[in-house]
């Protein structure tokens, strides 16, 4: 079980929304290079980056602070938000990024991304986003006509590398993790899972470890660690708790 820190980027600050409200959004750091710095130098071995502005439409705002993300880190680093055309994913390999994750574009096209998955390779995750088993998509302010069982389903067909399973009403809340509805989709889709939303504790996070389905592989730590919920010495110190990156997801 690896554990990874988010770092949410929105007019290129590191902020956390709560339940995807970009008007409920908090600036825990002006500068998400020194966060992603942090994480590493603690023993982080993947970060979870998403492009907040992108995710809106606007995938030029927060550039240069990815692409000085990268050099800072060794970490290896998964990029979501707003990733939709062949021209995002050839500019974010250009600078180095490791995996990308759709959403959007996977919940409208999904044969689409099994064309990226074949011409580029085993770089992509699928974003499942979902509201009492909905899927939302476009910063979570869509609905689909998609279950997360329905996504996670196709994410297997498209031979993707993994899956990002985020519950939307646990997000950035503090409230725990919904395990049942992850394991559900790691079970749809035979794939490696990463969990995502409500972790406010160490306890959350062994809880995961404890009750996840085999395939569930890391959960990602946002707002229990910028309010000091979660000491990330703790997690990174132990290399048991800090678990292994597998590049293969």
């Amino acid at each position: 079980m690896t554990v990874i820190p988010a770092i949410d980027i929105l007019g290129g600050e590191c902020v956390r929304l709560v339940r995807g409200d970009y008007n409920e959004a908090t600036v825990y750091e002006k500068d998400p290079v020194v966060m992603a710095r942090r994480f590493a130098d603690a023993g982080a071995r993947r970060l979870h980056v998403v492009d907040l502005d992108a995710a809106h439409g606007d995938s030029k705002t927060n550039r240069k602070k990815i692409r000085k993300i990268r050099r800072a880190v060794d970490s290896v680093i998964q990029l979501g938000g707003g990733i939709r055309r062949d021209e995002d994913i050839e500019e974010l390999l250009d600078l180095g990024i490791d995996r990308l994750v759709i959403g959007t574009a996977f919940a409208r096209h999904p044969e689409r991304v099994a064309g990226w998955v074949a011409h580029y390779g085993d770089v992509f995750l699928v974003g499942v986003d979902a509201l009492d088993g909905q899927v939302k998509i476009s910063g979570w302010e869509r609905d689909t006509q998609l279950t997360d069982i329905d996504l996670a389903t196709k994410a297997k067909d498209a031979r993707v590398s993994g899956i990002i399973y985020t519950s939307i009403d646990r997000d950035g809340t503090m409230n725990g993790p919904d395990i049942e509805r992850t394991n559900a989709v790691a079970a749809a889709s035979g794939l490696p899972v990463i969990l995502s939303g409500g972790i406010g504790s160490l306890a959350d996070i062994e809880a995961v470890r404890a009750s996840s389905a085999a395939n569930v592989v890391g959960v990602i730590v946002g707002k229990a660690i910028y309010e000091g919920a979660i000491d990330i010495t703790k997690v990174f110190g132990d290399p048991v708790a800090a678990g292994t990156d597998a590049m293969e997801w």
